[in-house]
């Protein structure tokens, strides 16, 4: 009869020891790695964490001398910014997508186009804001929540884009032949067959080009600036007006000699954190559901 051979690891033998020391090296730096992000996760629990209060979310930023106070001007400012952002750069990214994937992506408007988006995605965020204020804000002579919006809109739209036209071209070709073989037009083909297949891909980098304008700071600095007012208390007319951001009230209020004005900013930092936390949750999840 043959000897059973023995599968069990000796470390003795060369090829066996590397792999160990390779593998707990990688085990080692992966947890180093989450070290920092641990340890902010934890500083932002115990001090921002001791805030939080129906007040947090409903009350106005205090003044200088005053206690309590609340940040929910900065919220709801943060979401409707992101929002204004999110309409101008989710149509326009998802429909240069299509036509980078599908009609032309061979073109050289095509190439061009591949190119400036990989190159927005690393440009500064300032320089962002320095476009809108100079585009937006010294046009209409106000810092605004349309422009910070704007702004927003020039850092997710190559995200968006980018990740929209890769989601477009891993549908199978297969699934297109077949609507075409059904008789489809290239139009109902991509919009019955190729743009539901890659939802769940484009939605997730959607998710994450609004999580990373979530945070932003500087681009905001220029557009919108800070207000300590609720927005729309005149209407739609108040997004022409100065509007609140979660970033701009920790920059501002880290910064001052107060320690209710620092209480509230170690509060706003913990709810920005998990703001975005909470997005790329969602975008993992959904990836995973893809695959």
């Amino acid at each position: 009869m043959k000897a059973t051979p023995d599968f069990t690891r000796n470390l003795t033998e060369p090829r066996a020891l590397k792999s160990f020391i390779l593998s707990t090296l990688t085990v080692a730096c992966t947890l180093l790695a989450c070290v920092p992000l641990f340890s902010v996760l934890y500083v932002l629990v115990i001090r921002g964490g001791k805030r939080f209060s129906l007040e947090l979310f409903t009350a106005l930023p205090p003044t200088a001398l005053d206690t309590g106070g609340g940040i929910g001007n900065a919220i709801v400012g943060t979401l409707v910014m992101v929002g204004i952002a999110s309409l101008i750069a989710v149509p326009f990214g998802i429909l240069a997508a299509i036509f980078l994937a599908e009609f032309g992506q061979d073109t050289r408007i095509a190439t061009i186009a591949r190119f400036s988006a990989k190159t927005m995605t690393g440009i500064p965020s300032i320089l962002a804001g320095v476009f809108a204020y100079a585009a937006v804000v010294m046009v209409t002579g106000t810092y605004s929540a349309v422009a910070g919006g704007i702004a927003l809109s020039l850092l997710m739209l190559p995200t968006v884009m980018l990740t929209a036209e890769e989601s477009i071209r891993m549908v199978p070709r297969i699934m297109r032949e077949a609507a075409v073989g059904m008789g489809c037009t290239p139009s109902q083909v991509m919009w019955k067959v190729t743009l539901p297949a890659a939802m769940p891909g484009m939605i997730t980098g959607v998710m994450l080009a609004v999580a990373r304008a979530a945070g932003e700071t500087a681009p905001l600095l220029f557009t919108a600036l800070f207000s300590d007012y609720w927005i729309f208390q005149g209407g739609a007319g108040d997004l022409m007006e100065p509007t609140a951001s979660l970033a701009v009230l920790i920059y501002n209020f880290s910064g001052m000699p107060f320690e209710n004005q620092i209480e509230l900013a170690w509060a706003a930092s913990l709810v920005l954190v998990l703001m975005v936390l909470f997005l790329n949750i969602t975008s993992r999840l959904i990836s995973q559901r893809k695959r």
